[in-house]
């Protein structure tokens, strides 16, 4: 795939959070902005990402709320600390979406339920997303971005049930290529 030539800044990216920009906290949630680490070069990443793409939204399942872990102003304390840090190293993300449902809920809005997505286009009527990637480090992710019409990025080197339009090491890896 020719990333760079395919995208312009008509494109919207989507990110998963966990295990894309921060460090995945196995079997556990990031509850408080001191458990959220960076992944190694995301703000580097951002930086790119902010000349790149129109519009930069994450889009991240939080069922620890629904579990009682956290609260969802918990979630949105660390939110704006991650929204910060980015944009004090000029990158940007205009929204971030999450959902903090149980799996458990009937007709919940987690991924790979593309309803997030169409929240952003929402709230963001410009988003096409035919024009629209999504990067994530699990299958909901990659199943996500296709149920809501979008060419998929996976990161990392685990199995995948669907097949995503490109497969790279880290968030900077791929945005080297772009």
């Amino acid at each position: 795939m020719d990333w760079k030539n395919t995208i312009d800044n008509d494109w919207t990216l989507f990110l998963d959070r966990d295990g894309v920009i921060n460090v995945r906290i196995i079997d556990g949630y990031v509850t408080k902005i001191e458990e959220f680490e960076f992944l190694p070069g995301v703000i580097e990443a951002f930086k790119i990402f902010k000349n790149k793409f129109n519009r930069i939204i994450v889009v991240t399942n939080q069922q620890g709320v629904g579990k009682g872990l956290m609260t969802e102003d918990d979630v949105k304390e660390v939110h704006d600390f991650m929204i910060n840090e980015v944009e004090n190293h000029d990158g940007k993300i205009d929204k971030v979406y999450f959902c903090p449902q149980l799996k458990s809920v009937p007709d919940n809005y987690r991924k790979p339920s593309p309803k997030m997505a169409y929240m952003a286009k929402e709230d963001f009527p410009e988003i096409d997303l035919s024009k629209s990637i999504m990067i994530g480090d699990m299958n909901s992710d990659v199943e996500f971005g296709k149920n809501a019409g979008m060419m998929t990025v996976f990161i990392g080197d685990n199995e995948l049930k669907l097949i995503p339009d490109g497969r790279f090491n880290s968030l900077y890896d791929f945005a080297k290529v772009i």
